[in-house]
């Protein structure tokens, strides 16, 4: 029997039980969808993560307080907590191969203008977060480069925030409250979006010392340093580490990041996920392949007699078995290209009712998922084929 014959035989055979062989790819399919919108969240989530990394450029270092020994992360979030100060950001920025060294206060107040009013998040910064955070004023002007250590009446507020608070009026020489203190409006950023789940849009930005004054505050909540060159980030951090380590008496209290760093840990964390839930969809695929197995065992016993009626004619033992081969490498590729297909259905309804949904499905994503369906296939037609191709034509006829 030819190639030809042997596929469209086989073919003819799962047409004759749709319902049957619909079912046994079902489980495939739900299996390939389930890979297919697990590795799109966690690739489109790396590819988020990165997007919000990047625009703030490959040369940029944070200083949390704190030195982590252990897992966890620096500062507030866990970690040995030990001062930053402003006179810590205006020795590294002296630093050579410093281009800038910016401190941040950090926290959360209520921001109110005439009868209106939010909570919203409060930051204390100097002129250097501009080429820090890649950001520009779209009217007015940023914090101008005053000494870190006086306090400023001016804030810029986030385009977001100005629009809640002024409407399509105009904020610039507007007073606010922030907390019990009283700012001039002098400038509104540009919109810059969200930072992993923090809206720097609906923000204000105030002098640090300032901030530290309006949240009572002592210490910063970090440092970002600017490298004027890409290329020796690596220098610079051992500068930093060099400076900041003599001037708390010999003592590294304190955690340096880089981007790249950052970058390489969200990386790894969201690579672990990602394999965990794929692992945990693989079960999908493991129950379809079990599906198909059953059912092919079935075929094989319904079929005894077609079996020792096609061995009679002169069909060999292989040909048989690659006959059943086939039905059930069939059924699991329709079940894959079925789920590849349901898959990326969800994708797009899920772009469309959560535009901001971070989903991102990679090719060879889709190449794996049909390759692990072709894999079932023919792993689960294996045991019916083989039972197919040892039953004598004689006893096969006889059961017929």
């Amino acid at each position: 029997m030819e190639r030809a014959d042997l596929v469209r035989f086989a073919l003819g055979a799962l047409a004759g039980h749709r319902l049957r062989s619909v079912l046994s790819a079902l489980g495939v399919a739900i299996g390939v969808a389930a890979v297919v919108l697990l590795t799109a969240l966690g690739e489109g989530t790396r590819r988020y993560i990165v997007g919000q990394f990047s625009q703030f450029g490959a040369n940029l270092m944070e200083i949390n307080p704190g030195k982590v020994k252990t897992l966890g992360m620096p500062g507030a979030f866990g970690g040995t907590t030990n001062q930053l100060t402003i006179d810590d950001a205006m020795a590294l920025e002296r630093i050579p191969g410093v281009g800038a060294a910016v401190p941040f206060a950090f926290g959360q107040a209520r921001v109110e203008a005439v009868a209106r009013g939010r909570s919203v998040y409060v930051f204390g910064t100097t002129n250097g977060m501009l080429a820090a955070w890649n950001v520009t004023a779209s009217q007015g002007t940023f914090l101008p480069p005053i000494d870190p250590h006086r306090k400023g009446s001016f804030a810029v507020l986030g385009p977001k925030l100005a629009r809640e608070l002024f409407g399509e009026a105009s904020p610039l020489g507007r007073r606010v409250r922030i907390g019990s203190w009283g700012f001039l409006v002098i400038g509104v950023l540009e919109s810059k979006g969200q930072l992993l789940g923090f809206d720097l849009d609906d923000a204000a930005y105030i002098p640090v010392a300032s901030a530290l004054a309006v949240f009572n505050q002592t210490e910063l909540l970090a440092i970002d340093v600017i490298a004027r060159d890409a290329g020796a980030v690596s220098d610079v951090v051992a500068r930093v580490k060099t400076v900041l380590t003599a001037r708390h008496r010999d003592n590294e209290d304190f955690t340096v990041t880089t981007q790249t760093e950052m970058l390489d840990t969200f990386g790894r964390i969201i690579g672990i996920i990602t394999a965990a839930v794929t692992a945990i969809a693989g079960i999908s695929l493991f129950v379809g392949a079990i599906g198909i197995l059953t059912i092919m065992w079935i075929s094989v016993h319904e079929r005894t007699g077609e079996i020792g009626l096609l061995r009679a004619l002169g069909v060999s033992a292989v040909a048989v078995q690659r006959l059943f081969l086939i039905e059930a490498t069939a059924l699991a590729v329709a079940g894959g290209i079925a789920g590849v297909a349901f898959g990326f259905a969800v994708e797009w309804v899920l772009h469309a009712a959560v535009p901001g949904l971070p989903l991102s499905t990679p090719p060879e994503a889709v190449a794996a998922a049909l390759a692990m369906s072709l894999l079932v296939g023919i792993a689960a037609g294996v045991i019916p084929a083989r039972r197919a191709a040892a039953l004598d034509p004689v006893d096969a006829l006889r059961a017929e």
